[in-house]
């Protein structure tokens, strides 16, 4: 009998200011990216992506749309992407970023070097009219 299956889920924002520039990230393990991270047990995605973007960079954001869903089969690894606006906080680091700043979309996409996040950057700003519905019983 074959175990179950295990994926890890991840919440990711793509957060444009009102300039239109692009909140980045610099970590320890991908470099430049956006934020994000795990969903955990009992954890909505909506609330996993605001949890993630205000531990990792100390702004708060609030959601503008869903652009869909990443998977990255090799590494079961299954990543929800939001378009979002930043509604306060202020900049802090962590232990999962180094740096933050925010960026016009040129220059996010050259500071950022794996082709997966540069593509779901691309994807979430050029994207129209897609929902999200959460279902918690």
């Amino acid at each position: 009998m074959n175990p179950s299956p295990k994926h890890t889920v991840v919440a990711a924002a793509v957060v444009l200011n009102e300039d239109h520039d692009i909140l980045l990230l610099n970590g320890p393990k991908r470099g430049w990216e956006i934020p994000g991270g795990r969903v955990e047990e009992g954890e909505s995605i909506t609330s996993a992506v605001i949890r993630e973007t205000k531990e990792e960079t100390g702004i708060d954001i609030e959601i503008i749309r869903f652009c869909g869903v990443f998977q990255n089969v090799k590494e079961s690894v299954i990543s929800n992407l939001f378009l979002a606006k930043p509604t306060g906080g202020a900049f802090r680091t962590s232990s999962e970023s180094y740096e933050l700043g925010y960026f016009y979309l040129d220059e996010a996409l050259i500071k950022v070097k794996w082709d997966s996040i540069r593509e779901q950057i691309v994807h979430c700003v050029n994207q129209k009219d897609i929902y999200l519905i959460e279902f918690n019983p």
